[in-house]
């Protein structure tokens, strides 16, 4: 049995089609293969898979979009001026997990410092951050951090550029009880300096602001989660 599907008064729909009220033929194989119709919306809907979204009938990529990464402060290391302590391995208990941290004392900005050689297919926009900090005590005071960032291209000079203006997460209250981890709210947007380009190795500077925080003991950082955008799936 042959099916014919008639389409009359055939014309250019480029640049007017409607995809919410626009309709596509299909032969539908689990109805004795009955000629059909759907909206183009309905349509892109259903052939929308794992890690494709279909959105008012535009398919996007789920990968694109915000990515995170994962700084541990065994990547870091503190800054030659006002840097804060070198890195220290703390036992909390036998056979139990042990921290790398860096300890940023109360009363002066302290800094330390890490670098990332950025994928290409980052979009060189703004990123953001969160930190994961503890404190061995009991004061309840808040802790804020703040983050810097300054990219640099094949053949640039590394030195002689000042970092970025200051990003900062919301202080946050420690939770009063000795060595409990804090995870800090994601920060406002840190525009990263020098002119960013895809792959760019980009120095960060973190530091405990400690004018607007409250914290009487050292806050010992164990990392921050970096949020950056991506507008690729691969790289170039």
């Amino acid at each position: 049995i042959a099916t014919t599907i008639v389409l009359n008064n055939v014309g250019d729909a480029s640049g007017g089609i409607d995809v919410a009220n626009d309709k596509i033929a299909i032969v539908d194989a689990s109805a004795s293969n009955a000629t059909k119709k759907d909206t183009i919306s309905a349509f892109m809907t259903d052939i929308a898979g794992s890690g494709i979204t279909a959105t008012s009938g535009v398919l996007s990529n789920d990968v694109v979009g915000k990515q995170v990464m994962w700084i541990p402060a065994a990547a870091m290391y503190p800054s030659t001026t006002n840097g804060c302590s070198e890195l220290t391995q703390v036992e909390l208990g036998s056979n139990q997990p042990e921290l790398k941290v860096l300890d940023f004392a109360d009363g002066a900005d302290d800094y330390a410092q890490f670098s990332i050689a950025m994928p290409s297919y980052w979009n060189e926009g703004t990123v953001t951050f969160k930190s994961f900090w503890t404190v061995t005590g009991t004061n309840t005071g808040t802790v804020q951090f703040a983050l810097e960032g300054l990219a640099k291209t094949s053949d640039d000079p590394i030195g002689g550029t000042a970092f970025s203006g200051e990003a900062v997460h919301t202080a946050l209250a420690h939770s009063g009880t000795s060595n409990d981890i804090m995870v800090s709210a994601e920060s406002g947007a840190c525009t990263i300096a020098g002119s960013p380009a895809a792959g760019d190795l980009c120095f960060f500077r973190i530091t405990r602001v400690t004018g607007t925080d409250s914290q009487s003991g050292a806050a010992r950082l164990i990392g921050i989660q970096l949020f950056y955008t991506v507008a690729d799936v691969h790289e170039a």
